[in-house]
């Protein structure tokens, strides 16, 4: 059985660049070994970079989107228990609120291994939940 992973803004970001093919080839690594999810704040956030830095056009995110929801197991929901539960981790590990909102995220999902380069790859939260660069 594979384990659950989350995968956070940077991992949806790198499965489509063409600037850097290395990333992009281990962020479809992790697609290839992992039972994968992410959250509505995933695809806010990946929604935002490609408005704002890649002018991609309306349709080309939406086909974006899709694909992302054909390849996660699950999009996870933001709701109010996922951020009480980000406001606790924020305190206990002082990770920013929005990376503490994606390790709440994946927790509630039931994930073994959040995929990001933006937190201490290797880190335990709660006992549960593993950080992980997958570009190290």
């Amino acid at each position: 059985m594979r384990d659950k992973a989350f995968l956070d803004t940077n991992i949806i970001i790198y499965l489509y660049s063409e600037d850097d093919e290395s990333k992009r080839n281990a962020a479809c690594n992790v697609l290839d070994n992992h039972d994968c999810v992410t959250s509505i704040q995933v695809m806010n956030e990946a929604s935002n970079v490609w408005v704002g830095k890649y002018k991609w056009s309306e349709d080309k995110i939406k086909e974006h989107l899709d694909n992302i929801e054909a390849v996660c197991e699950d999009v996870l929901p933001v709701r109010r228990e996922t951020i009480d539960s980000a406001i606790r981790l924020k305190c206990r590990y002082n990770y920013s609120y929005f990376d503490s909102l994606m390790l709440a995220s994946a927790i509630e999902g039931g994930c073994k291994i959040i995929f990001t380069e933006d937190m201490s790859d290797g880190q335990a939260i709660n006992g549960t939940l593993k950080i992980v660069n997958p570009f190290n």
